[in-house]
């Protein structure tokens, strides 16, 4: 890796758990998580390149992508010599750990939150969300005050705690990171996710607001699983896209449910 990349990481002997973030946001979101897994987990979680108090990505046509951020993840892993990991991603975390199930064998256990696994093409992408003003500025590349107020509010829970950091992370994030990234989900060289977790053994746990405005709930019900945890999409009440910051009482119970598998 020859770009810095910023890891918090507990330590200690426990199974490792790699918590990824969302487009715009930064590791400091997953703070409810960090606090209910330590002691009990070795807690690691990252800032994307392009992103909080990571470097911007010095190539980033090559980085700024679903299967590059994928690599820098497994790049940090590496070099922390880590032989086995469950991750929870957070919609375009969880769109990583997706990307991981091919890449990486040494991730046991995924969960993914906010993350529609869709197929190749943008028609195909277009089935797993819902029409609104947000998918244009999930890849817009230079954002306004009012921009940024936006984002942050909406894919963090209208009713949730907006704390600075939150915002000061949308501000932050290198704005070519969305927008090539939204390029290559729309292109053809994107991954099939849609077919990896219909084959992937690898368990799988899907935890989503209830009221989440982006996501196609019917679409991501329809799909064949291979191995999802409970044989359900669990959908949380009261929630929008972020339920592990907007209720972590709620959902931190879930998180530890599912890692007690492994």
């Amino acid at each position: 890796m020859s770009d810095y990349i910023s890891v918090f990481d507990t330590g200690g002997e426990g199974m490792p758990v790699l918590l990824i973030h969302g487009n715009s946001s930064c590791k400091e979101i997953f703070r409810h998580q960090i606090n209910a897994l330590k002691g009990k987990y070795r807690v690691l979680a990252l800032d994307l390149p392009g992103h909080g108090a990571s470097e911007n990505a010095s190539e980033p046509r090559q980085v700024y992508s679903m299967p590059g951020y994928a690599r820098t993840v497994i790049d940090v892993l590496e070099a922390k010599n880590i032989d086995r990991v469950v991750v929870f991603g957070w919609s375009l975390g969880g769109h990583i750990g997706l990307e991981m199930l091919a890449l990486y064998p040494k991730m046991i256990g995924l969960m993914i939150c906010g993350t529609p696994p869709v197929s190749v093409g943008a028609d195909n992408v277009a089935l797993g969300f819902q029409p609104s003003e947000h998918m244009g500025l999930a890849g817009k590349a230079e954002f306004t005050e009012e921009d940024i107020k936006n984002f942050a509010a909406e894919t963090t829970g209208v009713n949730a705690p907006h704390e600075p950091f939150i915002f000061e992370a949308v501000a932050r994030t290198d704005g070519l990171a969305r927008k090539y990234m939204f390029e290559f989900f729309l292109s053809p060289q994107a991954t099939d996710q849609k077919l990896l977790v219909e084959t992937s053994e690898i368990p799988l746990a899907i935890v989503n607001g209830a009221g989440d405005p982006f996501i196609n709930a019917d679409y991501i019900n329809s799909l064949s699983y291979r191995n999802l945890w409970k044989e359900k999409v669990i959908r949380l009440a009261g929630v929008d896209h972020a339920p592990f910051w907007e209720a972590p009482e709620r959902f931190n119970p879930v998180l530890l449910e599912f890692l007690e598998q492994f």
